[in-house]
C-alpha cells in the first residue's frame, strides 16, 4: 500500500461519522490535496464547543463562515459575534470564481452557490434587530461580578435589588439603577438603615463609578426593554434551514466591558432558559464569538470563573460555544480544555516569541504520524488549517492538515442596499425595535422622594407655625398679667370712690 493510501485509509477511518455530518474538506499529505479523504464533522458533538485560531489573514473568517453555513444547511440555528463587519455576505451567494471550483474538484464534493437566512442584530447604534436586557434580568450576582464589585459593595447591590422586589420597584435600565444608589444614600436612608442596615457613601460612590464605566461605553443602549428573549435565536426558515443570526459589533472593540457584559448575560439567559437536552444528535444553537480576547482580556478573575461555569454546563442544554482568535493562549486554559472542535490555521514566527507560542499552540494537538506539528503550522497556506474533532463518541480524532471547501455564499459584506433589504424583511425589528419606557424604579423613586421632601416641608412649616403659635400665646399671657398697683387704680371700687370725693369737693 502506497504512502497515499494509507493516509487516505487513516483519514476516512478516523472521520468516518455513523450520524449526519458536516464536511469541513479533505486531509492534505504533505501540500497535496487528498481527493475524497473528507473531513467531516459529527452533528452529535457540535455542543462539544470548538476553537479557530490563527494569525490575521489565514482565512479564520471564511472558516467560520463555512461552518455557519453548513450547520444552518442541516437546520441548526448559529449566532455571529461579527466584530470585523465581513459576515454580513452570508445572505448573499457566491458569485463563484475559477479557483473555488478546483478547489472543489481538488477536495471532491460539489460547490453550490447559496444565500442562507439572515438576521441582523444590534447592541450599538448601528441598524438591526435591538438587542436589550433589564437590570432585572441580570440579577444581583452577576450584576456585582460584572462590576468587579467588592464582597460589601456586592451585599449593597443585592440590598438594592431585595428593597426593589419587596416594593415592586422595576429595575430596567441604568438610570433606575444608579437613581437607587442616590436613594438609599439620600432621601432613604433612614429608611434603608432601619430595614437593612446602614450603608456606606463610599462604597455606594465606588459602585456608582463601576456603572457610569459601562454607561460610557454605550450601555444605555443595551439596558432595558424590550427584552431580547432568546428564543428567537432558535428559529429556522420555511426551507427547514437554520436562521444565522449576525450581530454587528464593529464599533465595540474599542468598549471591552460592553461586549463582556452582553456576552456574559446572553449565555446565563441562555443556560437559564434552555431545557436540558440529553444526547439528542444534534445542537440546538451555535454561537461563534469572533476576537474571543475581548471577553476574556477585561474579565475579572470571578467574571472569568462565571465564563469557565457556563462553558462547562451549557453544552448540556444543546448549546455549542465556538471561539475564534489569533492564538490559542487568548483563551483561558481551563475554557480551552473543554473544546473539542480545534481548527488552527497558520501562525507566523518573526519572532523568539511567536517561536514560543507555536511551539505552545502545537502541543494543545494531538500527536500524528504524517506531520510535524510545529513545522506545519508555519507552513499552512490561506484555507488550509490543522483539524482534530470529537467523533461519535466523543474520543479525539487523528490530526489531519485539512483544505477547508470555500464558501457557499458571498465572501464580502453586503452593501447599503442589500442590507436595508434583509431589515425590511426582518420578523424581529417590529418586535424589538419599538422603544418602551415604562414606569419603573427611576420614576416611581422621584414620585417619593417629591413626596418625602412634601412631608418634610409640611413637617417643617408645622413646626414654624407652632413655634409662632407659642410667641404668640406667650406675649399674650404676659399682657394680661398685671401689675397688682394698676389692677387696684382700674377697679370698679377705686373708680366709684374717686368719683364720690369729686362730688363731696364740688
Amino acid at each position: 500500500m502506497s504512502k497515499k493510501e494509507a493516509f487516505f485509509n487513516f483519514i476516512n477511518q478516523g472521520y468516518t461519522s455513523k450520524g449526519d455530518f458536516i464536511t469541513l474538506g479533505a486531509g492534505m499529505l504533505g501540500e497535496e490535496t487528498v481527493t475524497n479523504a473528507l473531513v467531516n464533522i459529527p452533528l452529535k458533538t457540535l455542543n462539544r464547543h470548538g476553537l479557530i485560531a490563527g494569525a490575521t489573514g489565514t482565512g479564520k473568517t471564511k472558516t467560520l463562515q463555512v461552518l455557519a453555513e453548513n450547520m444552518s444547511e442541516k437546520g441548526i440555528p448559529v449566532l455571529l459575534m461579527d466584530v470585523k463587519g465581513d459576515l454580513s455576505g452570508l445572505a448573499q451567494p457566491s458569485p463563484g470564481h475559477p479557483k473555488i471550483d478546483e478547489r472543489h474538484k481538488n477536495i471532491g464534493i460539489p460547490f453550490d452557490a447559496t444565500k442562507f437566512p439572515v438576521e441582523i442584530l444590534s447592541i450599538s447604534e448601528q441598524e438591526g434587530v435591538r438587542l436589550r436586557a433589564t437590570i432585572s434580568e441580570f440579577g444581583p450576582v452577576l450584576l456585582s461580578r460584572i462590576l468587579d464589585l467588592t464582597e460589601t459593595q456586592s451585599g449593597i447591590v443585592a440590598i438594592i435589588f431585595k428593597y426593589c422586589d419587596d416594593n415592586q420597584y422595576p429595575l430596567l435600565d441604568l438610570k433606575d439603577f444608579k437613581k437607587m444608589l442616590q436613594f438609599i444614600t439620600a432621601e432613604g436612608k433612614e429608611e434603608i438603615a432601619s430595614e437593612y442596615g446602614r450603608i456606606s457613601t463610599a462604597s455606594t460612590g465606588a459602585i456608582l463609578r463601576k456603572v457610569i464605566e459601562i454607561e460610557q461605553q454605550g450601555g444605555e443602549l443595551f439596558f432595558g426593554e424590550k427584552s431580547f428573549e432568546v428564543d428567537d435565536l432558535t428559529r429556522v426558515d420555511e426551507n427547514g434551514r437554520g436562521v444565522i443570526s449576525i450581530l454587528r459589533l464593529t464599533d465595540i472593540q474599542d468598549k471591552p466591558k460592553l461586549f463582556s457584559t452582553f456576552m456574559l448575560q446572553l449565555l446565563a439567559e441562555v443556560y437559564e432558559t434552555f431545557p436540558e437536552q440529553g444526547d439528542s444528535g444534534r445542537p440546538e444553537l451555535i454561537i461563534f464569538i469572533d476576537e474571543a480576547h475581548l471577553v476574556f482580556d477585561e474579565a475579572s478573575k470571578a467574571l472569568l470563573s462565571q465564563i469557565e461555569s457556563i462553558v462547562k454546563l451549557i453544552r448540556s442544554k444543546g448549546i455549542g460555544l465556538y471561539f475564534v482568535t489569533q492564538n490559542p493562549d487568548d483563551v483561558p486554559e481551563d475554557v480551552l480544555a473543554q473544546l473539542g472542535l480545534k481548527i488552527q490555521h497558520a501562525l507566523r514566527a518573526f519572532t523568539a516569541k511567536d517561536r514560543k507560542a507555536i511551539k505552545l499552540a502545537s502541543e494543545n494537538y494531538p500527536d500524528s504520524e504524517y506531520y510535524d506539528t510545529k513545522e506545519v503550522l508555519t507552513q499552512l497556506g490561506i484555507g488550509e488549517a490543522l483539524v482534530t474533532v470529537l467523533n461519535e463518541k466523543g474520543i479525539p480524532t487523528p490530526l489531519a492538515r485539512t483544505m477547508l471547501r470555500a464558501p457557499m455564499s458571498r465572501m464580502d459584506i453586503l452593501t447599503s442596499k442589500e442590507i436595508k433589504e434583509v431589515l425590511d424583511n426582518s420578523k424581529l425589528i417590529p418586535k424589538y425595535n419599538k422603544e418602551v419606557d415604562r414606569e419603573s424604579a427611576y420614576e416611581i423613586l422621584n414620585k417619593k422622594i417629591i413626596s418625602i421632601n412634601k412631608e418634610k416641608t409640611e413637617e417643617e412649616d408645622r413646626k414654624e407655625k407652632e413655634k409662632v403659635r407659642k410667641r404668640t400665646t406667650t406675649t399674650r399671657s404676659r399682657s394680661t398679667r398685671q401689675n397688682p398697683v394698676i389692677k387696684v387704680l382700674t377697679s370698679a371700687t377705686f373708680i366709684r370712690a374717686v368719683f364720690g370725693i369729686l362730688k363731696k369737693v364740688l
